[in-house]
């Protein structure tokens, strides 16, 4: 329930919010927005490195902006291969691709130090573009996202200049001190809980099996067992409420470029919150993520936020299951340990 104290947080967040705006309305006047999730997914490359020295924010945004666009490259690409193999099939291929992306991304941003942590942005890039029908082939969808991406780096460098820096950082660490067994461990957590939300997802018959996958990873990012279980819970209390959000913005017909307004502002508000209090950003970021869905594929709205908070506490429950084995088999190590020492 606690707020963090400020960190200048609209500086990074009109950054964020510019770099997803200017493809968003590119799109719109070329009346291409069926491309909206290529753009939108490799415009996330700017949320990596907030605050961070203008040489680190470079390397580490393009090293995020070269991930989330083979992200949306593969998710493309198995949409493409979706629509030749039986839909049942199609939707595992989905989830078990899915699966190893998490374990995959999460491996990488942890060997470079990138932040945020985790594997969200990846599952859902590869995922959300998977499951939606194809707009462009895998090179096209690919070609976009770098454009964004590319476009959020140039915004990253300008950020220094604009004020964007705070004392108290904390970098990532150095991919040189992170030892093989703690990638292994990453790798293997992630694509686990994804794996297991995916097949849970699938099970429940809800239209968005992918969903409990990102909600799944989420609880993995932040460091300490409490503050993982915290935010199983902040992804369940948000989700909920920016479901209601969502429903008072859907409430009434609404153009395209009236979503784009939308998205970006909610992009905005997002990033000015979601360093102080998970809970409240999610009022901003499930509207943003549904609204960014519908941008690319109109959904029934019911059904489909109805949907969003099911899977979502599958998922969250997924993740919290996983943290509290976890927890439990370092507390039986630990306690084999003094055994053995005693």
């Amino acid at each position: 329930m606690t707020l963090a104290p400020s960190r200048v947080d609209h500086i990074p967040a009109f950054r964020i919010a510019v770099g997803l705006a200017i493809p968003l309305v590119i799109l719109l006047l070329t009346d291409n927005i069926q491309w909206a999730m290529f753009a939108g997914f490799g415009a996330f490359t700017g949320i990596y490195s907030k605050y961070e020295p203008t040489r680190d924010r470079f390397r580490r945004q393009s090293q995020a902006g070269i991930m989330l666009t083979l992200c949306v490259t593969l998710g493309a690409g198995l949409a493409q291969i979706a629509e030749l193999i039986p839909p049942a099939a199609g939707s595992w291929l989905v989830i078990v691709v899915t699966s190893l992306v998490a374990g995959a991304s999460a491996a990488f941003v942890t060997s470079k130090g990138l932040k945020p942590g985790g594997a969200i942005f990846p599952v859902f890039a590869t995922a959300a573009v998977a499951s939606a029908p194809v707009a462009a082939p895998s090179w096209g969808a690919g070609l976009i996202a770098a454009a964004c991406a590319g476009l959020c780096v140039l915004l990253g460098l300008l950020g220094h200049w604009a004020g964007e820096r705070h004392p108290d950082v904390v970098l990532g660490r150095d991919h040189e001190l992170v030892t093989h067994g703690e990638l292994a461990s990453e790798f293997t957590r992630y694509t686990v809980a994804a794996l297991i939300a995916g097949v849970l997802g699938l099970a429940s018959g809800l239209p968005f099996p992918y969903w409990p996958q990102v909600a799944a990873v989420a609880p993995l990012t932040p460091s300490g067992h409490g503050a993982r279980a915290e935010r199983a819970v902040h992804r369940i209390v948000g989700t909920t409420l920016g479901v209601v959000v969502t429903a008072f913005l859907l409430s009434f017909p609404v153009e395209p470029w009236q979503l784009v307004v939308w998205i970006v502002i909610l992009q905005f508000l997002a990033e000015m919150y979601v360093m102080r209090n998970y809970s409240l950003a999610l009022l901003f970021i499930t509207p943003l993520a549904l609204l960014m869905v519908q941008l690319g594929h109109t959904q029934p709205v019911g059904p489909m936020l109805q949907a969003r908070v099911l899977e979502t506490v599958i998922g969250a429950v997924v993740g919290l299951a996983m943290v509290i084995g976890r927890w439990a088999w370092e507390r039986r190590a630990t306690q084999r340990q003094a055994a053995v020492g005693a």
